[in-house]
């Protein structure tokens, strides 16, 4: 897939293309819906498909105020799930105070128009765009119509009684609640980062345990957790520790791994994290010893629910 950085890189063999436009937080199912979709027209008809996204996420700028705003895929993430859907290319829009200025007939007019000259446009049902979202699915139609490209506009996309949408994944991903939130991006929400020297207690207990300082401000609520975990091209099951620590009145943030069958040094290497499934909350034990019962009892139970869900 070609990555344009700015409207001007875009090659002449991607004017006329078949264009989506969104934030695609997350590529979760709905997002991927459209993209294939897209992809698949784009080659029945020999024309290029083009994804255009924004950078950073329009909210970051527009209400700055909220922070964090947590985002589920980074843009590399992003990027190289658009691909998975048999993109073509993504055009990725820098937004910025001056961009939110924009207007929806500039977008439409300048950008899709006289730019690009798309063939047609795939959007969702609920998308907006523009300067105080006066764009929409109507004015994009109206617009199509006076400069020679269709719109379809995509219905809700459910699972089950769920709009799929990326803030329901979030608010999931926040309560803990991973094997549900899975079932709306269509695999298992990550986390990647590197690990760093912690005070060494797994070890004592004897379930040593890799610090991992998060690449990403969206983590599961505190808890434990069946995870697998990746590391230099291989796949371990994994318990997953996210919170504090307070059978040893430790009360900092952790964010560690129980790797289940490995010896060796992680530190200063890269994970990454999949949340299959929370096992439970954290709780303070009366003493180390009926923790370390407990944390046996952890394994046992991520190894079951792990092996029922190891990609065949």
């Amino acid at each position: 897939m070609i990555v344009f950085n700015a409207i001007d890189d875009i090659t002449k063999d991607f004017r006329a293309s078949f264009v989506t436009i969104g934030n695609f937080d997350g590529v979760h199912l709905s997002h991927r819906h459209i993209c294939r979709k897209l992809a698949l027209e784009a080659r029945e008809t020999g024309a290029k498909s083009l994804v255009i996204t924004f950078d950073p996420h329009p909210k970051m700028i527009l209400h700055p105020d909220i922070r964090p705003f947590f985002l589920i895929t980074t843009l590399e993430e992003k990027l190289g799930l658009l691909e998975q859907c048999g993109i073509d290319a993504t055009l990725i829009i820098t937004f910025s105070p001056d961009y939110a200025k924009t207007t929806a007939r500039q977008f439409v007019y300048e950008t899709l128009g006289q730019k690009l000259a798309i063939k047609k446009v795939i959007i969702g049902h609920d998308y907006t765009f523009g300067h105080d979202k006066k764009g929409n699915d109507t004015y994009l139609i109206s617009s199509g119509q006076e400069l020679r490209f269709d719109v379809e506009v995509i219905d809700a996309f459910k699972v089950g009684k769920d709009i799929v949408s990326s803030t329901l994944i979030r608010n999931l991903i926040l309560k803990g609640e991973v094997a549900d939130a899975a079932k709306l991006l269509g695999r298992w929400y990550n986390v990647a980062g590197s690990v760093v020297t912690g005070f060494g207690r797994g070890v004592k207990l004897g379930f040593p345990t890799a610090n991992i300082d998060p690449e990403k401000e969206l983590l599961p609520a505190a808890g434990i957790y069946a995870a697998f975990v990746d590391v230099e091209g291989k796949r371990y099951m994994a318990a997953l520790n996210i919170g504090e620590k307070p059978t040893f009145a430790d009360y900092t943030f952790t964010f560690e791994a129980h790797l289940l069958n490995f010896e060796g040094d992680l530190r200063g290497k890269r994970l990454n994290t999949e949340f299959v499934e929370k096992l439970r909350d954290i709780i303070k034990f009366d003493s180390p010893e009926m923790l370390k019962k407990q944390i046996a009892a952890d394994v046992e139970k991520v190894r079951a629910i792990l092996l029922k869900n190891i990609k065949k």
